[in-house]
């Protein structure tokens, strides 16, 4: 009895340390594809929705599967001979975080962030109306999130916790050194949707702009939000991982 207990053992630690090694075979750290993409991984920080760094983030990196970052260096070469750099928010997010997103979403006494990220809608509905969910795309590693900067890019200061946060819709919200998109990322408004119609002029081509240029390179948009793209023909689409973002 005891030898088959070590066994079984013996079996599990096996497994348990090949997994993750295998799991990340597929992916690849964007740096390495292309050193150019400017990145701001917002939940490596404070300054999401949350409110705190995200469980699973250990380092500040976009990771991806290898294809979607070879997919994304054509949009970035693009969008250089354009005078533009993409920059990326997130990419592959590990279902760790995506359970630190629920359990945050179920504590409706914590509304710290709420003047920034979801001014009008009620913690309650976030379920609901499609803002926080048990699974993400993410977690299949070809999802990210972006946006366009003008070249040269602009100083962006820090965010500090604490400070006074202003509606993620408002013309006068974080000053982050991108292009007008008419909102902020990650903003919990129906004026994150691609194609509202309430956004026009310079911040509408903006978004078209990202959204053409993302979809010839085998992206998909989610119609809901303006930063959030999924390469159509991902390797893993049933797949949710669980390693952490780091090197």
């Amino acid at each position: 009895m005891n030898s088959m207990r070590a066994l079984l053992l013996s079996l599990l630690l096996t497994i348990s340390v090949a997994t993750p090694a295998h799991a990340t075979s597929g992916f690849v750290v964007l740096r390495d594809v292309d050193p150019t993409v400017q990145h701001d991984i917002r939940y490596y920080t404070a300054h999401n929705f949350v409110g705190t760094r995200i469980d699973g983030y250990r380092a500040p990196l976009c990771i991806l599967t290898k294809q979607a970052a070879k997919a994304l260096r054509t949009v970035q070469r693009e969008m250089l001979k354009q005078g533009y750099t993409l920059k990326v928010y997130d990419c592959y997010r590990p279902q760790r975080a995506v359970d630190h997103f629920v359990r945050w979403a179920r504590d409706l006494a914590d509304q710290r962030m709420k003047p920034e990220f979801y001014p009008r809608v009620d913690k309650t509905r976030l379920f609901e109306d499609g803002y926080i969910a048990e699974k993400s795309g993410h977690s299949r590693g070809s999802t990210l999130d972006l946006t366009i900067v003008k070249l040269p890019p602009r100083h962006q200061r820090p965010y500090v916790p604490g400070e006074r946060l202003v509606d993620c819709a408002a013309p006068n919200r974080f000053p982050d050194n991108t292009v007008d998109m008419a909102t902020g990322y990650d903003c919990f408004d129906t004026l994150s949707h691609t194609d509202d119609p309430r956004v026009t002029g310079q911040a509408r081509e903006n978004r078209q702009l990202l959204k053409s240029a993302m979809v010839r390179a085998g992206f998909r948009n989610l119609a809901e939000e303006w930063w959030h793209f999924t390469l159509n023909d991902e390797p893993f689409p049933d797949t949710y991982f669980n390693f952490p973002v780091a090197r």
